[in-house]
């Protein structure tokens, strides 16, 4: 018999699809197409292999926290706030950026409409500057930066890499596990490690399983690179709304949208939950004690514009944010709630390790604000044509509203250096 929260779940699923419409697109060749749009490498050539220096554990403040009286800045709530009007031109643009996907840079694909592209986001308790690439580079001199999950995850370090490549260009390296650039400028490794369920699972495919299998409390392979990480993002959720069979300790848990193969269909809220919370004990276990700490930001879900169904040929059209109150979606809001709750109880645990230090960025609300920011038809180069126009409603256009996720990450970056710095200036005196 299945539980209440799984009617529960069973009733949303059909709201949750469009976060995953890339996977599950039944029509002939759609699936092979969207795989190779999101999940395939970039088309950069990869250089030789490069020796990267390891990360160093001291750094040279930029910041006056070492200076003598020196109060951090408050922490500021990014999450809540409105987009306001920008007349200055993005950092970038779909010819300067090297690294922008096809499928991602809508401009370039015929998107006459710009006017997504002037806007900011405005915190309601704080100012949220303009993106700093020399800055951002600064915090990560000799580190290693680390984003781990699935294709939102790369829309971001695209982003970032185009914003930081205005002033320092990077050079794609070898890396048997993720993808990796390195800014020789300041001896600084970025790098994207595909995790979509971060525990150990397979993705279904056309010619696999029709449903995912993930292992809950194992580790993927990107755990064994955690010891060279300076600061993980973390990125999970849409891969969860598919049909799954769930593993705990080597056996069936329970699955979700599992029709005939007997097992008790148990959602996919429970499953998310313990996915992070071993994911985040896992990288406490590993850092903590060592005597090198590590930044853990979870960045939480990022939201879906479809008007209509996504297998309808639903489509995202609107041209301007959304300017009244908005009330975020029940599931969207759900899982950023779980996702808020296991940083904080992260938090608990990374305690008795100095220099732990774990966050969320929460993005939630201010992308739900942006039906307007998502590449929609132009996710192909000029759509328009006999025929169904598939849309992309899920990621984002580059540039565009997900600049924006980098911006407050930076912010971040800079309070956790400054606290950092704060608490070595106290013990050595």
């Amino acid at each position: 018999m299945r539980g209440a929260n799984s009617i529960k779940d069973q009733s949303l699923i059909k709201r949750l699809l469009p976060c995953t419409l890339h996977i599950l697109l039944p029509i002939p060749l759609l699936p092979i197409i969207l795989l190779s749009l999101y999940f395939y490498p970039f088309s950069l050539p990869s250089s030789p292999p490069t020796k990267l220096s390891p990360p160093s554990s001291t750094f040279t403040p930029l910041l006056p926290s070492a200076e003598k009286g020196y109060v951090c800045d408050t922490p500021c709530d990014y999450s809540n706030g409105r987009w306001v009007r920008d007349k200055r031109d993005p950092l970038y643009n779909g010819t300067t950026c090297a690294t922008i996907k096809e499928s991602q840079n809508c401009i370039i694909n015929g998107r006459q409409d710009s006017s997504y592209l002037y806007w900011r986001w405005k915190p309601n308790q704080c100012h949220l500057p303009r993106f700093e690439p020399n800055t951002f580079l600064q915090l990560i001199v000799n580190k290693h930066l680390a984003f781990v999950g699935d294709s939102l995850a790369r829309n971001q370090i695209e982003s970032l890499l185009c914003l930081l490549s205005t002033v320092s260009a990077p050079k794609r390296v070898h890396h048997k596990g993720s993808r990796r650039w390195y800014f020789a400028s300041h001896n600084a490794s970025v790098s994207l490690y595909w995790s979509p369920f971060l525990v150990q699972g397979v993705q279904r495919s056309n010619t696999g399983p029709l449903h995912n299998i993930v292992h809950l409390d194992r580790n993927e392979k990107w755990a064994k690179d955690v010891h060279e990480m300076d600061l993980i993002v973390l990125s999970v959720g849409n891969w969860f709304l598919v049909p799954s069979v769930f593993y705990e300790g080597g056996k069936v848990l329970g699955c979700l949208n599992c029709e005939g193969l007997g097992y008790t269909d148990i959602g996919f809220y429970g499953p998310l939950r313990k996915a992070l919370r071993a994911t985040l004990s896992s990288i406490i276990e590993k850092k903590g004690g060592k005597g090198n700490g590590v930044n853990v930001i979870v960045r939480t879900f990022s939201p879906s514009h479809f008007d209509g169904d996504w297998d309808k040929e639903g489509t995202c059209s609107k041209t301007r944010p959304y300017m009244k109150e908005m009330k975020v979606g029940e599931v969207d809001e759900e899982i950023r709630r779980i996702e808020m709750e296991e940083v904080e109880n992260a938090k608990v645990k990374a305690k008795e390790f100095g220099g732990f230090s774990l966050e969320a960025l929460d993005v939630t609300k201010l992308s739900w604000l942006r039906p307007d920011g998502h590449p929609g038809a132009y996710m192909n180069h000029f759509p328009f044509g006999p025929g169904h126009v598939q849309n992309d409603c899920v990621h984002w256009c580059l540039p565009g509203p997900i600049d924006s996720w980098n911006e407050i990450l930076l912010e971040m970056m800079k309070s956790q250096e400054c606290r950092l710095s704060l608490v070595n200036l106290s013990s050595s005196h």
